[in-house]
């Protein structure tokens, strides 16, 4: 039996060794980044995945039962959908400071005496969020095609700054149909959007503090569950023992995550957009 019992991790170790042996030279690893998704192109936000849930739910179940494992999943699902959301704020955020920069860029272009066309084609100089945006009017101006109907396309695969895009294809399609110089429009329109992007990174900025107390009260009761059992009271017992006790869990945990869902949504729906 201990000879067996020796052999199983010399023969993991083994498998190890000859895996590393196999794994191929710098070289060839080299030619596989031709297949990476080079630096222009903007890359796609992956969505997380389903395992940190599921392993929430795995621990839920180890620690508590089948309550805890369904207060695990809660929990998981919970936490992923707030990363998820804090993703997409820091996201329009971003996108929104390049469309300014950009937008104030086209605005300037046009004052010195270029073609909206030539302004439009001068994306290549801008950041990678606002030149997917603004890629498919830059693409109709090339063609003398409806700059406005292509800025509100463009818009649509990014709805975290349609409110912005609708603004400056607005102010496009003032320009066509009225004669207003449009220099001076997207002249307006940068400096709008400018205001808005501080405007809401300070709004942001004075809700840091709201964020953390909302996650401290969400904390509290597995403070409180820890100090009940330094004092001896046994309150994990009581949740794990018990279709009551289980019962208790999952409410408790429920209740927990949609104050914090519903936190997180008022603290977003207080940021201008």
């Amino acid at each position: 039996m201990v000879a067996a019992s020796c052999a199983a991790p010399a023969g993991a170790l083994l498998c190890l060794a000859a895996a590393l042996l196999c794994l191929p030279p710098p070289v060839a690893v080299g030619r596989l980044g031709a297949f990476r998704p080079r630096a222009g192109r903007p890359r796609r936000s992956r969505a997380p995945g389903a395992a940190p849930v599921v392993a929430a739910g795995a621990g839920g179940l180890l620690l508590a039962g089948p309550g805890g494992a369904l207060a695990g999943l809660l929990v998981g699902a919970t936490l992923r959908r707030h990363r998820a959301a804090r993703r997409v704020e820091a996201g329009a955020a971003a996108t929104a400071t390049e469309l300014a920069s950009a937008v104030a860029r086209m605005a300037d272009e046009l004052a010195a005496g270029a073609h909206p066309a030539t302004a439009l084609a001068g994306t290549t100089a801008d950041g990678p969020r606002a030149r997917a945006v603004l890629t498919p009017a830059a693409d109709a101006g090339g063609l003398g095609d409806d700059v406005p109907s292509a800025l509100r396309r463009g818009a649509g695969a990014h709805p975290e700054v349609a409110a912005e895009v609708e603004r400056l294809a607005a102010a496009w399609a003032l320009s066509d149909r009225c004669g207003v110089p449009l220099a001076a429009l997207l002249s307006g329109a940068a400096a709008d959007l400018a205001w808005r992007v501080r405007f809401a990174a300070r709004v942001r900025a004075e809700l840091a503090g709201p964020r953390a107390t909302a996650g401290v009260l969400t904390a509290l009761p597995a403070l409180g569950l820890g100090l009940g059992q330094l004092v001896g009271a046994d309150p994990v017992g009581v949740l794990r023992g018990g279709l009551l006790g289980q019962a208790l869990l999952v409410v408790g945990v429920a209740l927990a995550c949609a104050g914090l869902a519903w936190t997180g949504q008022i603290l977003r729906a207080a940021v201008p957009r």
